[in-house]
């Protein structure tokens, strides 16, 4: 017997819930909250323990009135079992009461048939592959009142209700992962109010613009800045990382981020649904409302599948006048370890991507990506950081290195120009604390820093700027290829600095993976004038080049390829990806440094910005498959076997109910087999510390 639960209605504002709609579908158990075949959005947040309730989405635990439901049809079956073991005892130690033994067992199957038959209308009204089984035991029911069979007919229901309970509590576990994200940010929050002092607050309460202490130990209530302390920070629950980021003032952490060693004082940037975690919750959430493709297949012959069963019983009954088999062939073709076997896989799958910090949209993607059999990749933000960073220091002769990398990081402490703060930024690496600046400071639009120093006037610019304070101002470095500055002091140059957009650490190894994975066309896909994309393809391994690409020209090739019978896996982040990444056959967006409207159009967002998470989905996709379509099979070869066995009048109804569930269980097991899957210590991202490059929170989109 599959159970039903009907969206829970959303409280109004007094609390009240439409007793109406309760009372209509309080009869319906709680399986079908993780079906994917429902045509339903199941809204759990009333009663929940999590803080991340969406008005217009699923959420993943069982809500108050559901727990209500099953415990109710549980009470009832064990009351029917009573009644049950109390009928089979007379009959055995009373022989000549066989009449009230069949009372007994008759009151044991009204008992329990209230939510078998529930169930069935249910499944007419809104048809689902778990409504197959809903009819089928409504209808062995009725065939067992027909020929006087009370025993079965209570058997039957009592023996599917505590499957399905168990059942559903196996689903539920695999989803823990996911479930427990929630649980990261609740409690009550320390808040610093306007004069400085400390207040406990509800987690709730918490808003942008807020400023919030952490104690060592703590989780971090919402995404944000460091204002004050230095710590170490464990986001594993966030992005995958299995070590600590050292953090310090003005560099982003994540809300539900561990801190593990200092006090630190954050200011609040993205609070509840519209931070990190919350954003993570509603894509879960989303996902695991989705049929995964497989299930819709099932779904569009399933009213054949029930007729033909329908036939092969009628079928047993006539050609052998055997009720009990007829009746164990309709319980027999229950399809449950069938319609498991891909939503089952799909859920654990989705567990493990999130646990790596990969999430996947929703289960079609999960299988789509296994597909994959090409890439194409932008360059900057995604085999590159997407900044400026200082790539060579050219220094004159007698002038020390670090002391023009200090100057120069105190004349751009005060500019927010990309090149000031790529300055300040490798400064701050090198002696482990911001650069003050000058206090008599002129920025120059478009040409540099102009500051009074106690040595004197100290210039940091284009050479346009440099000229009019250096006499005889010598060339740059011809090595430099990219932006460049330079640096001069009283009237003396002393310095040029060469910027570039620096590759990933981990990008050639990366995609090195993907080709032993069998993804060897790879393509750089850049608007990137071309010197700088086929000197990046090089260092990367990509033969591939298309650069000075538009967005259109973009889409253009993606399209060529799908046109040419190829699967590309387009991986982005910017705007000028968003078409690609909407035309490819499957997408990944870098959620950490990636704009919003391209995360919102990937299949899957990668938390953490680490190119290994890709051969994670592709190896995580493929491995789902193949688990769904073993667990398909044994879901089939054990349906039929069962079917054929008590065709043959071999096994007895009740006998197949136990095994029916037998197969749903050995099913579930296989797929939970993914839950143990983690990702080789050498895919996870380094430590890193102050002179790397924090995460950035995604924004809310």
């Amino acid at each position: 017997m599959s159970t039903h639960i009907e969206p829970v209605e959303r409280a109004e504002p007094g609390g009240a819930v439409d007793p109406a709609h309760a009372a209509a579908h309080g009869a319906h158990g709680a399986h079908d909250a993780h079906d994917a075949g429902h045509e339903h959005e199941h809204d759990h947040g009333a009663g929940s323990d999590t803080h991340h309730s969406h008005d217009d989405g699923p959420t993943i635990a069982l809500s108050a009135t559901e727990r209500r439901i099953v415990t109710r049809q549980i009470a009832l079956a064990l009351l029917a079992g009573g009644l049950l073991a109390l009928s089979l005892a007379w009959r055995y130690f009373a022989p000549g009461g066989a009449q009230l033994a069949e009372v007994l067992a008759g009151l044991a199957s009204l008992l329990v048939a209230g939510p078998v038959f529930a169930g069935a209308w249910h499944s007419l009204k809104s048809p689902s592959l778990h409504g197959v089984t809903d009819r089928l035991i409504a209808l062995a029911m009725l065939a067992a009142w027909a020929i006087g069979d009370m025993t079965t007919a209570a058997l039957l229901p009592i023996v599917m209700t505590f499957g399905h309970a168990l059942e559903e509590r196996s689903v539920l576990g695999s989803q823990e992962a996911i479930r427990a994200l929630g649980r990261l940010t609740s409690g009550n929050v320390r808040r610093v109010k306007a004069d400085g002092t400390l207040e406990d607050v509800p987690y709730e309460s918490i808003r942008a613009g807020d400023t919030v202490e952490v104690a060592p130990g703590s989780r971090i209530p919402a995404d944000g800045v460091v204002r004050r302390g230095r710590s170490s920070v464990d986001n594993g629950p966030i992005t995958g990382e299995s070590l600590p980021l050292d953090v310090a003032e003005g560099i982003a952490v994540f809300g539900g981020a561990m801190n593990l060693d200092g006090p630190l004082r954050i200011e609040v940037t993205h609070a509840g649904e519209q931070s990190t975690l919350g954003k993570i919750i509603e894509l879960l959430q989303r996902a695991e409302q989705v049929k995964p493709p497989i299930t819709q297949v099932l779904e569009r012959y399933m009213g054949a599948y029930l007729a033909l069963v329908l036939l092969i019983a009628a079928i047993v009954w006539f050609a052998s006048a055997n009720s009990s088999a007829m009746l164990a062939v309709i319980v027999a073709a229950c399809p449950c370890a069938l319609v498991l076997a891909a939503p089952s896989t799909a859920i654990a799958g989705i567990a493990v991507g999130a646990r790596h910090g990969v999430l996947f949209r929703n289960a079609a993607f999960l299988d789509r990506i296994a597909e994959i059999d090409s890439l194409v990749i932008d360059k900057t933000g995604t085999l590159t950081h997407g900044e400026l960073r200082v790539a060579d220091v050219f220094t004159q002769p007698g002038v020390a290195q670090a002391e023009a990398v200090a100057l120069a990081a105190r004349l751009g402490a005060g500019s927010v120009h990309p090149v000031s703060r790529a300055l300040t930024r490798h400064a701050a690496a090198a002696a482990g604390e911001e650069a003050a600046p000058f206090e008599r400071t002129r920025e120059l639009r478009g040409l540099g820093v102009v500051a009074e120093t106690p040595e004197g006037t100290a210039v940091l610019g284009r050479a346009e700027l440099l000229r009019e304070h250096v006499a005889a101002l010598q060339a740059a470095p011809a090595s430099i290829d990219g932006p460049c500055v330079g640096l001069a002091l009283n009237g003396q140059l002393l310095a040029w600095f060469g910027f570039a957009d620096a590759l990933r650490a981990e990008a050639a190894g990366a995609l090195a993976e993907l080709r032993e994975l069998g993804l060897v066309r790879q393509t750089l896909l850049t608007g990137d004038r071309d010197a700088v994309a086929q000197k990046v393809a090089a260092e990367v391994g990509i033969d591939t080049v298309v650069s000075q690409a538009l967005p259109h020209d973009k889409l253009d090739y993606v399209m060529h390829e799908l046109e040419a019978g190829h699967h590309p896996l387009v991986v982005g982040d910017g705007l000028n990806d968003v078409l690609a990444i909407k035309a490819g056959a499957t997408s990944i967006a870098m959620g950490e440094r990636g704009i919003d409207i391209a995360v919102a159009s990937a299949d899957i967002v990668l938390l953490g910005d680490d190119l290994r998470r890709i051969p994670t989905c592709i190896r995580l996709g493929r491995r789902c498959r193949r688990t769904a379509t073993i667990n398909a099979a044994i879901g089939l070869l054990w349906t039929v076997e069962i079917i054929a066995l008590a065709a043959l009048g071999l096994l007895g109804a009740v006998w197949v109910a136990i095994l029916h569930n037998v197969g749903t269980f050995i099913v579930i097991a296989n797929a939970g087999r993914l839950l143990r899957i983690d990702e080789d210590a050498a895919s996870q991202p380094p430590r890193r510390g102050l002179d790397a490059d924090p995460p950035r929170p995604m924004t809310p989109h």
